[in-house]
């Protein structure tokens, strides 16, 4: 029998408030990982000059029949991102080009799309999930190569009619390939250069290079591939492996310390290396939905499940088990990735972990006047 998993972690009072809130959070992650749920997680707790808090552990890969020892995760294991892929890359790209006047994001996407049917669906309407594209479809299946899959998302923009909230992974494919066109350069190149460079996000990336021990595994034969085995080291989601692993709605890889880098930007809109004070504030000015689905561009709104966070408090989520939330009013973000899906998912589980460790943070925070509740 392996040895249980370990959790490492360190904290510190923030200014006017206790420290003594977060062992308690630690003491949810060690519940968690000891009793397999998720495997691995790392979280980080960061403000706009510090990181209160942080802690990693768990397994990066359990073992199995064909692997006989897991392999133990730690703050430097590089975790499959998933969704947050579309906040982390592909939005603040798509900002940039409006910010450098080379695009506007009331532009059609299918302007920016080569062989697209005429559609009135814009740039906007993509990143606020109003497109009225399907959520997903399992191109990977029925595509026999990316310049397929390309032509069959694409010719999806026909029957797309703007509506309500709905989220689609399609949109963002769309984003992704509209940068490359804007810009003329690859999406992976495009996001290296202008926006993890200047950010000092040193590991995150696409197609990770890294040794496979430091890295997450996700699932064991799941749907997202044509053949079977453990996903270790590839992107999980099937759209984006067939797409080589290069996507504007998944396929980037990184670690808590560069997601905490991305998070803390945010709160500091006035001094962000990348967008302007005037960009980020367009970023949440525009707005779709209500209640639990509120959004602004790219994000979402009201993490009511989380706990009483303030409003205006920005999160997204992703399906691997990973997850950020910015929350401007209390200077505060949080970052929370896990391999949740390895090696099977447990849909049913992951919403519950997360909501746990929100709570447990938002207690640690201290802030009396927002009526914290207890976590659980």
């Amino acid at each position: 029998m392996p040895a249980p998993p370990r959790v490492s972690a360190s904290y510190q009072a923030l200014p006017g408030h206790p420290a003594d809130g977060y062992p308690a959070v630690s003491k949810v992650l060690l519940a968690r990982l000891t009793d397999g749920f998720p495997p691995a997680a790392a979280v980080r707790v960061c403000t706009t000059d510090s990181t209160p808090y942080s802690a990693a552990g768990g397994w990066a890969r359990l073992a199995d029949a064909d692997f006989p020892e897991p392999v133990p995760a730690d703050a430097d294991t590089l975790f499959d991102l998933a969704s947050l892929t579309k906040v982390v890359a592909t939005l603040p790209l798509v900002l940039l080009l409006h910010q450098q006047g080379r695009w506007s994001i009331d532009d059609p996407v299918a302007r920016w799309l080569p062989g697209a049917p005429r559609s009135p669906v814009s740039i906007s309407q993509c990143l606020l999930h109003v497109a009225g594209l399907v959520p997903h479809r399992p191109y990977y299946q029925t595509c026999a190569d990316p310049a397929e899959v390309r032509r069959a998302v694409i010719a999806e923009l026909a029957d797309a009619v703007p509506g309500p909230v709905s989220y689609s992974d399609l949109g963002f494919m769309l984003l992704g390939w509209a940068v490359e066109e804007c810009a003329g350069e690859p999406l992976a190149d495009l996001a290296s250069r202008e926006v993890f460079g200047p950010l000092g996000m040193t590991t995150t990336g696409y197609r990770p290079r890294a040794p496979r021990p430091r890295i997450a595994a996700t699932e064991t034969d799941g749907d997202q591939r044509p053949g079977m085995g453990v996903v270790w080291g590839q992107v999980h989601d099937g759209n984006a492996f067939a797409l080589g692993g290069v996507s504007g709605h998944a396929g980037l890889f990184g670690t808590a310390a560069d997601l905490a880098r991305f998070a803390s930007a945010l709160l500091t809109p006035d001094r962000h290396p990348v967008l302007s004070a005037g960009t980020l504030a367009l970023m949440t000015a525009r707005r779709a939905g209500a209640g639990t689905e509120s959004r602004v561009l790219g994000w979402r709104l009201q993490p009511d499940a989380w706990g009483r966070w303030p409003e205006e408090t920005l999160w997204h989520t992703g399906f691997t088990g990973t997850s950020l939330l910015i929350a401007p009013a209390l200077d505060v973000a949080v970052v929370l990735l896990s391999n949740a899906v390895h090696p099977v998912r447990r849909l049913d589980q992951i919403g519950a972990f997360r909501a746990q460790v929100h709570r447990a943070i938002h207690d640690a925070l201290d802030h009396p006047e927002m009526d914290s509740e207890a976590s659980g």
